[in-house]
């Protein structure tokens, strides 16, 4: 492999390096304010995409300390500091002290149950304004793509096809979305237990049923 030459910075001469600068400043189209805005959104919406993730790995490992063959779980999102304020004694628990200021924690919702139809047990959901998002950590079993095409296409002759095949994979999906409209979601595979794989857009389906409960 060709390594490339370094750049030497002492070969830019002050002109060319100002050039950029100076054009964005004639150009009336150029609006600083707005461009400082811009900035700020970005800023916050990373903070917020940041803060969805962190909540996000504290259900997985709750969800994963309980083992394998789970339920559906479905979680309530708040920000940490609303919930310490509604609700002072949690604040040792949380150790909101040590958090960031748009930290979020979840709330588990016992008394939610998936059934054998995830989509429209979700469909049944409407969250309180005081909710910033919600979660889902749900188990799968999927086959290798090479597999698939022998798959039944009835609902449940497919998925006892699946679940007695040899090459079956599980894994664990929690996913995430916020209001303001970050979504993210981990994985993890029971044969690959030590690798959390993650992204906004891992489970976009999935991301996308729990944003229609926030609407």
């Amino acid at each position: 492999m060709t390594t490339p030459d370094p750049v030497d910075p002492a070969a830019q001469t002050p002109d060319s390096l100002a050039a950029p600068a100076e054009a964005a400043a004639s150009d009336p189209a150029f609006d600083a304010d707005a461009a400082s805005a811009e900035a700020a959104r970005d800023a916050d919406d990373d903070a917020a995409s940041d803060a969805l993730v962190a909540a996000l790995m504290e259900i997985e490992r709750h969800v994963s300390a309980l083992g394998w063959d789970q339920p559906a779980r479905l979680f309530a999102l708040v920000r940490t500091a609303d919930l310490v304020a509604v609700e002072p004694h949690l604040a040792d628990a949380l150790d909101a002290e040590h958090r960031p200021p748009d930290a979020i924690s979840s709330i588990e919702q016992d008394t939610w149950h998936a059934g054998e139809d995830v989509v429209e047990a979700l469909q049944g959901i409407a969250w309180p304004d005081t909710v910033e998002g919600c979660a889902l950590a749900i188990e799968r079993a999927f086959l290798p793509a090479d597999a698939e095409a022998a798959v039944p296409d009835d609902r449940d002759e497919a998925a006892r096809y699946v679940a007695e095949h040899p090459r079956r994979q599980d894994i664990r999906v929690v996913a995430g979305v916020l209001r303001s409209g970050q979504r993210q979601s981990l994985a993890r595979l029971a044969s690959d237990p030590d690798d959390l794989l993650g992204g906004p857009d891992l489970a976009p389906g999935l991301s996308e049923l729990l944003s229609r409960t926030l609407r």
